[in-house]
């Protein structure tokens, strides 16, 4: 359903359940709310919880910024490597006022606000700008934005550089499936048929690469983020996978060392993506530090 949040039009899934606590999920670049897979939201409405799950501006079923244009992606990373300010459409803090307006528009007080990757460099300024809406964070395989810690491995940097051989989607899927093989989790794979089914599934609800690309921008723009993160004082998780190999481990320690107060758990096996096995892993840790959040917070 759409809902009107920060003056847009976003795409949101509601679980319901009158009453239960509320986890937000925010996902990542480029990722639409379908990418948070099924079994994982039910695994935490059978933990009690409802779940809230939207498309990020310019993606998905959400409203688009093309209007904006894409801007010049070699050109901004030459700045950002000089330490220049990165232009870009919207910044991740807009990002921010949008998910803090489905939550109005749902009638939402406070939520646990959940983020993979780009969604918890949101789910981090959600919690700074908003910490009444906040009952936790938990940001997974996600970074501080730190200027000087590691990136991709080389061979994912270069396949992030690398256009598809063409514009069908049998040509989209194949090239997907190449970067997914290089970033996923080593201790649980999935078949080529399986990431196939789930890349099909997404390009069919909808495909729109400029958006990822204008989202890939305000995340080099958001340089004040390692700053913003010291003002964060809600119970705080931070998931990470050992063998992550587009945001390195460090990325994850880095934001729970600037987070006061905040737990980092590291997740042997799981690299930059959401096997079944992961996900079980994620929601066995997520749901019962939720639910202590909200105990601490009820006691008098």
């Amino acid at each position: 359903m759409k809902v009107t949040a920060n003056g847009l039009q976003i795409e949101v899934d509601d679980t319901g359940g009158e009453g239960r606590p509320v986890i937000l999920l925010i996902m990542g670049l480029g990722m639409q709310l379908v990418a948070w897979p099924t079994a994982f939201v039910q695994q935490l409405v059978d933990a009690g919880f409802r779940v809230v799950r939207h498309d990020n501006r310019d993606i998905g079923l959400s409203q688009g910024f093309d209007h904006a244009g894409v801007g010049n992606i070699v050109w901004e990373t030459i700045r950002h490597r000089l330490g220049l300010k990165v232009r870009s459409a919207y910044t991740l803090q807009d990002m921010t006022l949008d998910s803090i307006g489905v939550l109005d528009a749902l009638g939402i007080a406070k939520a646990h606000i959940v983020g993979a990757s780009m969604g918890g460099m949101i789910a981090q300024r959600l919690a700074a700008t908003a910490p009444e809406r906040t009952a936790s964070l938990v940001s997974i395989m996600s970074s501080s934005g730190a200027r000087g810690l590691p990136g991709p491995r080389r061979e994912v940097a270069a396949m992030l550089m690398r256009r598809p051989l063409g514009k069908g989607e049998a040509e989209l899927v194949a090239h997907s499936i190449r970067l997914l093989r290089l970033i996923q989790s080593p201790a649980y794979p999935q078949t080529d048929e399986e990431l196939a089914e789930r890349l099909i599934f997404s390009m069919r609800r909808a495909y729109h690469p400029a958006g990822l690309m204008r989202q890939m921008l305000a995340i080099g723009a958001d340089d004040d983020r390692p700053n913003v993160l010291a003002r964060i004082q809600r119970p705080t998780l931070v998931l990470h996978g050992e063998a992550d190999a587009l945001v390195p481990i460090a990325c994850g320690k880095d934001s729970a060392a600037r987070i006061p107060g905040s737990t980092f758990i590291s997740v042997p096996g799981m690299g930059h993506d959401l096997p079944p096995e992961v996900c079980t892993i994620l929601a066995n840790h997520i749901a019962p530090f939720a639910h202590a959040a909200d105990a601490k917070d009820q006691t008098p």
